[in-house]
């Protein structure tokens, strides 16, 4: 066996792991509830659940996608997460096989869960988005990345200058507008990305940021749903989506 299809493996196998935890952290990070005490149980009648009903996906397909003890129908955010994860580890261990494909999909994770609850909550947690910055410096360490944006110098002031960016952005507007423009988290996401993709990256992921987003408006009015302009948009998903992009296959012009 090479060592790129060892590391495949491995990505792959612990993809759907992760789906399964970023489900359980995306329900109670926002509740406030503890993330690692205390045991999963069924929402719908709170029976624990043991070892044969917490296997990924294989859990799901084998109960049909309801609960062993009362057949309430299994929350699907697991199983699409599962899924989401496998399919993210595989996409990034095909561009960048072994070790540095492997980084790259704990960013790919990383980047779901924040993406997952900015969408549902308008939120980015800086209890998530600060390790995104470090494990973007550490990822810059990993040899074999290839390009001249990338290294710990390029990732040091990546994380600087997307903070400074989005956070002098936000203020601007505040006082222009005398009202919050951009969430504070979307600085730190940004910090992250830096981080991950180093300075010279900042550009084309903003700019992919933008493009989802505006692209996300014109489908929502194509589709007749009515978008105002002070409508809250969860713009770290598509800040997310830029990074990944980005990371993958470097910057424009890069």
């Amino acid at each position: 066996m090479s060592a790129s299809t060892a590391w495949l493996i491995l990505g792959l196998g612990l993809g759907p792991l992760v789906g399964s935890f970023i489900g359980l952290l995306s329900l109670r990070l926002p509740q406030g509830r503890p993330v690692i005490w205390g045991r999963s149980a069924c929402p719908a009648c709170a029976t624990p659940l043991g070892v044969p009903d917490l296997v990924p996906i294989l859990s799901f397909l084998a109960l049909r996608g309801r609960c062993r003890h009362c057949r309430a129908p299994i929350p699907r955010r697991y199983l699409s997460l599962e899924l989401a994860c496998l399919c993210l580890a595989g996409w990034s261990l095909a561009v960048h096989p072994g070790p540095l494909g492997l980084a790259g999909a704990a960013l790919a994770w990383q980047l779901l869960l924040l993406a997952v609850l900015d969408a549902e909550h308008f939120w980015l947690p800086r209890i998530l988005t600060l390790p995104l910055i470090v494990t973007g410096l550490a990822a810059s360490l990993i040899p074999g990345q290839g390009a001249e944006w990338t290294g710990p110098a390029w990732s040091l002031l990546g994380a600087a200058l997307g903070f400074l960016s989005l956070a002098l952005l936000g203020l601007a507007y505040r006082r222009l507008r005398g009202r919050e423009g951009l969430g504070g988290g979307d600085a730190y996401l940004l910090a992250g990305g830096g981080a991950w993709c180093g300075a010279a990256a900042l550009p084309t992921i903003l700019l992919i940021a933008a493009g989802a987003g505006l692209a996300s408006v014109l489908v929502l009015k194509a589709a007749g749903r009515p978008v105002r302009a002070q409508d809250p948009v969860p713009f770290g998903v598509f800040l997310a989506l830029g990074i990944w992009l980005t990371w993958l296959y470097g910057p424009w012009g890069g």
